[in-house]
């Protein structure tokens, strides 16, 4: 029979492992079917393997040296000191942050994995800003620098014990080390990648919303984990932190919904879901330190005013629209973490400060104004320090390793196939009109098999051209 050690709660590791899973499930297969359907139909497959690479990706780098920067011992103010969590002794030993002394009920292994999905979703994140246009080999090498020196930083700096947090910073489950890290490097790395196909952006729409539901579905529910993880224990402030969640998403997205009546006269799935997203962010570093009612109140904030900046102002100001972020995330990440945040220096409690175990003495609403100050600062930590380093980083893999950050034209006009030799839709195998040859955008007894999407057939392989048997079926020759 496997030893216990005294230490070790049953039910507080139970719920972390559980919590770590439904965030792992945010992104596989959450993020990774959103941004599938969202895209154009020529972009699904490539648009779903950057989340799925990076999943990957940054778990290796985050066992070999990232979590001990994001978590380790002190190294600078803002960063710990590099090194793996791989022995059987580390993993095996009591959870403890150790430059702010945090301990918890469970295993070190759980610690690293929790932490570690947080990391790969802020990526994946990013992601979408950079899609349907990024040279994937370029997303390959950024994947893993981008965590090294800019997640790990902001997240020791806030999180591990760091300089931001002896301030007195309050982010309770990642409104700025995530959603606002990843929003500005998001529309920071757009703007240094460029602009999709002119074709591209005036016709955006989604290939399949259903798949973008069943992503936001998943993103929701998996959000219980996201924040109930954070006490990092199976606690009474847990359950405040999953009810608020739920509040401030579901006023989030009907608030959008309104907003989409009153301005367009019609309400729309993809608007409700933005909202759905934007509250869902803004409610992250608040989520078990504000009373419910707080949580109605940031959940109309972030229904209103991420809309506002998506609608009005990307439409109005010239910059805003010269930079391609693809899926909005600098509204719904940046702009929602921002109201978020500093918003929890408004709304935050004394008895919810201390059911999480800190030291604050609430907000401005328990007269301790002085927070907001503190959330404002370290706002603009964040994203001061992704500005610079997304900058470098895009800089470093353009000048200095000579790797493209946009894809050739002739790649963005195709989409997948020409990426990954794959597409995403292939109709007509198992049907009862397939025969050999390829019959995407042919008629077969006056019934349509196919038509041009984004300058290919879809289901047709681009690197194969038709050439008729005279008996009416079409073979397939190889082109060179």
């Amino acid at each position: 029979m496997a030893t216990q050690p005294d230490w070790l709660d049953k039910g507080d590791n139970a719920w972390q492992m559980t919590a770590a899973t439904l965030v792992g499930l945010q992104s596989i297969p959450g993020l990774m079917i959103l941004y599938a359907g969202l895209v154009k139909s020529k972009w699904a497959i490539n648009s779903a393997f950057m989340a799925f690479y990076a999943f990957a990706a940054v778990l290796i780098c985050w066992v070999i040296w990232a979590y001990k920067v994001a978590f380790g011992k002190h190294m600078l103010p803002f960063a710990g000191i590099p090194g793996p969590a791989l022995s059987m002794e580390y993993q095996l030993t009591q959870a403890i942050l150790p430059t702010s002394g945090i301990t918890a009920a469970f295993p070190m292994s759980v610690m690293v994995y929790f932490q570690f999905v947080f990391a790969a979703i802020t990526l994946i994140i990013t992601a979408g800003a950079f899609l349907g246009r990024m040279n994937f080999l370029a997303w390959v090498i950024y994947v893993p620098l981008w965590l090294t020196f800019s997640y790990c930083v902001v997240a020791y700096s806030i999180w591990g014990g760091g300089f931001l947090a002896v301030l007195g910073v309050i982010d309770y489950s990642g409104g700025y080390v995530i959603h606002l890290a990843s929003g500005t490097a998001g529309f920071v790395g757009a703007w240094w990648i460029g602009p999709r196909l002119d074709a591209d952006r005036e016709d955006n729409r989604p290939n399949n919303v259903g798949s973008v539901l069943i992503g936001a579905g998943l993103l929701w529910l998996g959000w219980n984990g996201f924040n109930g993880g954070d006490p990092y224990m199976a606690s009474a402030d847990a359950g405040v932190a999953v009810l608020n969640t739920n509040i401030c998403a579901a006023m989030s997205m009907l608030c959008w919904m309104i907003c989409d009546v009153v301005y367009y006269g019609k309400p729309s799935v993809i608007g409700a879901v933005n909202g759905m997203i934007g509250g869902l962010v803004a409610i992250t570093p608040a989520a078990g330190v504000i009373a419910g009612w707080s949580a109605i109140a940031l959940g109309l904030g972030s229904g209103v005013v991420p809309w506002l900046s998506m609608n009005i102002l990307d439409k109005k100001v010239a910059f805003m629209r010269s930079v391609d972020d693809v899926l909005g995330v600098f509204h719904t990440h940046f702009v929602a973490g921002i109201v978020g945040g500093c918003s929890t220096g408004i709304f935050a409690t004394i008895s919810g400060s201390e059911a999480f175990a800190l030291t604050n003495p609430g907000g401005a609403i328990a007269g301790n104004g002085v927070q907001v100050g503190y959330q404002i600062a370290g706002a603009c930590f964040v994203v001061g320090w992704n500005v610079v380093w997304t900058s470098l980083i895009m800089m470093f893999i353009k000048y200095v390793l000579r790797v493209p950050l946009r894809m050739s034209e002739e790649n963005l006009i195709t989409g997948d196939y020409a990426t990954h030799g794959e597409e995403a839709y292939v109709f007509g195998e198992g049907s009862g009109g397939f025969v050999k040859g390829a019959l995407r955008g042919k008629e077969i007894e006056g019934v349509p098999l196919g038509e041009e999407k984004g300058g290919i057939v879809m289901g047709k392989n681009p690197g194969v051209e038709e050439k008729s048997s005279g008996n009416g079926i079409s073979e397939e020759v190889k082109r060179d």
